[in-house]
């Protein structure tokens, strides 16, 4: 009987340096993140086109865009390139030693803060494991990206993903530089948000501007601020604001140290809303994969070991404040 696979030997050659240069939109940063060279790499895309008979990219000097052949395609391979792999990783997985690649998706404050700090003694424990760490600010699909875990706030969170608590609860904080206050005066109502200059941050998902969150007598709000700056990364964000460009909307355990030390002011602070913290999350079906085991109970010995450092209230806190944690 005649076999209906006819994938060729050398159809799939191609497709995961395809995804790569459509995920960085730049030849050189994917070439430097495979360890080849732009000009090779360029070659790899031109053999999968002449194969396809069609441009997936559109190059110039200054930029990499997607065709519209190239959205399709992307469209496509991204998630069967993600199934593929899941693939790999269910095979190998019947060896139970944690091994191939660990791709993690977290904001690039959870980096440095929780996710940097473990990965020494993870890496070195396991291996056989690869980490991938995909700096990220805006909320994904860690699923379609093809993800194995992600780090995100709790109301984030999709009901069916496995959570892991990774910090206390915290509120959000309006911050801004005691010079910027020095000439601009202090906003005393979310009214006066109207007359300072924000730095505006740009989603990732939705690519729109978001709109700041504060609640009033219980009830929540949003207002669309305004300034002359926008930025879609954390850290260039808490920079311009010591800088004095602006006040800036954020986490407060990123600035509360800065708050202590003069270096940054809070205001508004009766306004801004609790979230329930930072979790860790993956999907149900992917937790029997021994790389996503071993990094869960990995981050699950390091935070036991860090709040047994924190003072008696902060460990009270955590305890009387867990919500939903699917598989915790």
């Amino acid at each position: 009987m005649k076999s209906d696979f006819t994938i060729g030997d050398r159809d799939l050659d191609g497709i995961p340096a395809f995804l790569l240069v459509a995920e960085r939109r730049s030849f050189r940063a994917a070439a430097a993140e495979l360890g080849v060279s732009p000009s090779a790499l360029s070659q790899t895309i031109k053999a999968l086109e002449a194969r396809l008979g069609i441009a997936l990219f559109h190059r110039t000097t200054r930029s990499v865009g997607l065709t519209e052949a190239g959205e399709r395609f992307l469209e496509r391979a991204r998630p069967a390139m993600a199934g593929f792999r899941e693939a790999l990783d269910a095979a190998r997985s019947l060896s139970e030693r944690p091994s191939g690649l660990l791709r993690i998706n977290a904001s690039r404050g959870v980096i440095a803060s929780l996710v940097g700090p473990v990965l020494p003694s993870f890496l070195a424990a396991y291996p056989g494991v690869e980490v991938e760490v995909y700096a990220n600010d805006g909320f994904v699909d860690i699923v379609e990206q093809g993800f194995d875990v992600g780090f995100r706030l709790g109301e984030s969170l999709q009901a069916d993903m496995v959570a892991l608590r990774v910090s206390t609860p915290f509120r959000f904080a309006i911050a801004g530089s005691p010079d910027y206050f020095r000439r601009r005066g202090r906003p005393c109502t979310p009214e006066d948000l109207k007359h300072h200059a924000c730095i505006r941050f740009r989603q990732t998902s939705s690519n729109g501007i978001y709109r700041w969150e504060l609640e009033k007598d219980g009830q929540g709000f949003e207002i669309a601020v305004q300034g002359p700056l926008i930025v879609n990364d954390t850290a260039v964000m808490i920079a311009a604001t010591l800088d004095g460009i602006g006040l800036s909307y954020v986490a407060e355990p990123l600035v509360e140290e800065m708050a202590r030390d003069g270096r940054v002011e809070l205001v508004l602070r009766e306004y801004l809303p609790e979230t329930p913290g930072m979790f860790l999350y993956y999907p149900s079906r992917s937790q029997a994969l021994p790389k996503l085991r071993a990094f869960v109970a990995h981050m699950r010995q390091a935070l036991a070991e860090y709040m047994r450092s924190q003072p008696p209230e902060t460990q009270k806190k955590t305890a009387s404040s867990r919500i939903s944690e699917f598989g915790a």
